[in-house]
């Protein structure tokens, strides 16, 4: 029985995420999942706040849960993290132990967490393997 760590925020819901998972669940009828979103800035907002950003991060977990649920997964549990996804990472990994974790992110133009780097830095610090999942 794997544990897996799903990173993501606005691909939290992407096509792409949901087929590997649901692959996962398939090869491991015992696999669990927990969703990390990090709430990263509302950019579009003139003067975004942290409280919004949470908010945000909250409305799009639970978006996600739903979109997974309808997949036939059910999520184990849904956090919120720090705007940092590398920090938000490894404070999920203070609390819990993960088997794995999957980094979902945008296409490479639109990334920001890739401009940060974010998969070869969490490869780095963590001694579990880490899949990166681009969106198209």
């Amino acid at each position: 029985m794997a544990r897996y760590l799903l990173v993501a925020h606005q691909t939290a819901e992407s096509l792409k995420l949901r087929a590997a998972v649901r692959r996962m669940a398939a090869d491991d009828r015992e696999a669990s999942f927990v969703l990390l979103i990090p709430a990263t800035p509302v950019e579009h907002l003139a003067g975004w706040t942290e409280g919004e950003a949470k908010t945000v991060a909250q409305r799009a977990g639970e978006w996600a849960r739903q979109a997974f649920s309808a997949d036939g997964i059910e999520l184990e549990g849904v956090l919120v993290g720090d705007a940092n996804p590398v920090f938000a990472v490894e404070d999920a990994f203070n609390e819990s132990t993960y088997d794995q974790v999957i980094v979902s992110t945008l296409a490479r133009k639109a990334s920001r967490w890739l401009k940060m780097d974010v998969v070869s830095h969490l490869r780095k610090v963590l001694r579990v393997p880490v899949v990166h999942i681009e969106g198209s």
